[in-house]
């Protein structure tokens, strides 16, 4: 990785438009044979209706673990010099791939698959640039689950402020011991990751040749001296999302409320089961009364790696995918994926609300327009790097009484110091 990322975008840029001018499949006779990567459950059933429909153009699927499983496989297979032609990948690994030479700038090849898609979901698979090198397959915008009843017994009223959500904390602990509003977690740094982004955080971003990184930045230092407020105070837990205890936490009431992403229902359905018909969804508290943003946690995209010999027909099967009614709504219902695509958000395979959540019949109209206002963000090369640094920076302030915007310096220390050492290049 001794080249910066900016000289790597303005490679696959001029690459893009000579395999526009000269085109990407070959005119051999047979149809064209794709390989496909993905984690996402059943989506064979998408694969199969595509060649279904497409004689020319078949697409052999290959079943993969998630996260950063895939992305190492799909880096040892680049090496190896035997990709697959697509790929799934979560937003946040495009820009390891892409500075390893993977995947393939496809803006040439893409048409307008842009104007099927929010910018903030846009923006993630472009990486600040006007190369883009995925077609988003799936999103995670971010809302506020709360128990119902819960707010209805102790008077408190949902929050459209953090400020009104910071006093509602409050005013919880002072009428009970036995219950917190909320916990904050240092063992997923996607929550916080996300709510940053909310607060208008940027991370990274590409200048000129080199890569600016502001970790630190106003936004992020804002989100974490909020929550090392309200954790110092005592009035929100402390206690790390996804163990049994969190898991008993929200089955029995201790904790009213979880700012989470669209797929919250699915782990409440799993972990709070008793708790069926008492929650409800709301946007997420606004840093600025009558501001209407919020951040992604979670999803991905389907990349084109650069050296799949069929560009054209990839992007053509990606963008079919993840934007044909037909395809998101088997998408929806067989794969239990929340689409990245606008009009799939209002289709028929999302026209009632979750199971968890039949009291609330408005569910996902009300998640369509959140996720219209998901914040832009642009990924870095080593988020692995700057996620491990908040998981362990985070969990030590908690431990040691010590101010969380400390961590959050940690981590622009630890995120720029590893990409000096790979060689990448850093604007000051």
């Amino acid at each position: 990785m001794g080249r910066s990322l900016g000289a790597k975008i303005m490679v696959t840029t001029l690459a893009a438009s000579l395999v526009a001018a000269c085109g990407t499949d070959s005119g051999d006779d047979g149809p064209v044979e794709l390989t496909f990567w993905s984690w996402a459950p059943n989506i064979e059933q998408v694969v199969d209706a595509w060649n279904a429909d497409n004689p020319d153009v078949q697409v052999t699927l290959s079943k993969q673990a998630g996260g950063g499983d895939i992305v190492t496989k799909l880096l040892t297979a680049n090496q190896a010099g035997n990709p697959p032609d697509l790929a799934q990948v979560e937003y946040q690994s495009l820009p390891t791939l892409v500075s390893n030479d993977v995947l393939a700038d496809i803006a040439e090849l893409a048409g307008d698959a842009q104007s099927a898609f929010a910018d903030g979901v846009w923006q993630q698979v472009t990486l600040g640039t006007d190369a883009v090198y995925a077609i988003p397959q799936d999103a995670g915008p971010m809302m506020l689950y709360y128990r119902a009843d819960l707010f209805e017994q102790y008077g408190l009223t949902v929050p459209a402020t953090w400020d009104e959500f910071a006093q509602t904390a409050r005013d919880l602990r002072a009428q009970t011991t036995d219950h917190y509003l909320t916990t904050f977690s240092a063992n997923d740094p996607g929550w916080f990751a996300g709510l940053a982004q909310q607060a208008g955080a940027g991370w990274w971003a590409i200048d000129g040749e080199a890569w600016r990184v502001s970790v630190d930045d106003p936004a992020t230092r804002q989100v974490a001296e909020f929550w090392g407020g309200l954790v110092s105070e005592g009035v929100v837990n402390d206690q790390p999302m996804y163990t049994p205890e969190w898991n008993q936490a929200l089955n029995d009431g201790t904790l009213l409320a979880w700012p989470s992403a669209i797929w919250g229902p699915g782990v409440l359905a799993g972990n709070a089961a008793d708790t069926e018909g008492r929650w409800e969804m709301a946007p997420l508290p606004q840093w600025t009364a009558g501001e209407n943003v919020t951040g992604n946690w979670g999803g991905s995209s389907t990349g084109v790696t650069e050296a799949s010999p069929h560009k054209e027909a990839a992007v053509e099967f990606a963008t079919w995918m993840n934007t044909d009614p037909a395809a998101t709504e088997l998408l929806v219902r067989e794969s239990a994926i929340y689409p990245a695509a606008r009009d799939a958000q209002t289709g028929p395979a999302l026209a009632d609300p979750p199971a968890f959540f039949a009291n609330q019949p408005d569910f996902y109209p009300l998640a369509q327009e959140i996720a219209d206002t998901a914040a832009g963000f642009t990924w870095g090369p080593n988020v692995n790097v700057t996620y491990q640094t908040y998981m362990d920076s985070f969990a030590a302030a908690i431990t040691d009484g010590t101010p969380f915007v400390d961590a959050v310096a940690a981590m622009q220390t630890a995120t720029v110091d590893d990409m000096r050492d790979n060689g990448f290049s850093i604007a000051e």
